[in-house]
């Protein structure tokens, strides 16, 4: 019999990638999404079932008990993410909240495994390239939510004897992006031949394809290996280098107009993971 999978977040940048890779194996899923979001589903037949919810993560425990009967894996990946907004949202306390709920009625259930989505944000500042047994730290409440999620289930999963995985995920592009992150804007303003206002753009990323982390994820989530890991590119890369290499698509390096805005004082200056 096939692994029955509980998917959150499926129509979102990194779930729908996530969920096309899944579709290349031997799954059945169980899709949670909101109404408007359906018709983003693609049509298959190891989609399950679809599940409708207004908000995830106001559901009850009832709720959770009715739609987690027969899941062996739980794979979430639905959180706030609103661009310019969700670092410093009082949404990541609902989602938070509503992910450990979710959490406690699986125990009850019988899941086996659960795989979560975090973010290299949960890492100290470091100038070193990262592990998953760098030293952690939260300066903002997103990365404070994720990295409560984390300690609360990596404790509390192995007393239920439920495998915990956790995937931390670096700077994503790539198809499906908000419009309003900067691969995007870069792409917009070129097109329209605009010049684009960047910061000095001496901050070193670690930027990998969308595509490629979903892969990244799903074969995580079938390995059925626990513990943290690190969903990157391990390659360090700077801003100005990436934003140049976009320009070049277009041959107008000219428009880039580094300097022209203000060192945001909170972007840590290195990001780099290692897988």
């Amino acid at each position: 019999m096939s692994t029955r999978i509980l998917l959150t977040g499926a129509t979102g940048f990194v779930g729908h990638h996530v969920l096309n890779a899944l579709l290349k194996k031997d799954v059945s899923i169980r899709c949670i999404t909101r109404k408007e979001s359906v018709q983003k589903l693609p049509n298959s037949d190891k989609l399950e079932t679809c599940v409708i919810t207004s908000d995830l993560f106001q559901e009850n425990e009832s709720w959770w008990r009715k739609h987690l009967q027969g899941i062996d894996t739980i794979l979430h990946i639905a959180w706030y993410a609103e661009p310019g907004k969700y670092q410093y949202s009082t949404e990541n306390m609902k989602c938070l909240i509503g992910t450990l709920r979710m959490a406690r009625v699986a125990s009850e259930k019988g899941v086996k495994r659960i795989v979560g989505i975090g973010t290299c944000l949960e890492y100290a500042e470091c100038k070193q390239p990262l592990t998953i047994n760098s030293p952690l730290y939260a300066s903002s409440p997103y990365a404070a939510c994720k990295l409560a999620t984390y300690y609360a289930l990596s404790g509390l999963a192995p007393q239920y004897g439920v495998e915990f995985a956790w995937c931390r995920l670096f700077y994503l592009y790539g198809e499906g992006e908000d419009e309003r992150r900067l691969v995007p804007i870069i792409r917009k303003k070129m097109s329209q031949g605009l010049p684009v206002e960047l910061t000095s753009g001496i901050q070193v990323r670690d930027f990998l394809d969308v595509r490629k982390a979903g892969q990244q994820v799903a074969k995580i989530t079938l390995e059925r290996k626990s513990g943290a890991f690190n969903i990157c590119s391990g390659k360090p890369v700077t801003v100005r280098e990436l934003a140049q290499s976009i320009a070049d698509e277009y041959g107008k390096r000219d428009l880039l107009k580094f300097g022209a805005r203000k060192e945001n004082p909170v972007d840590p200056p290195y990001l780099v993971g290692i897988k």
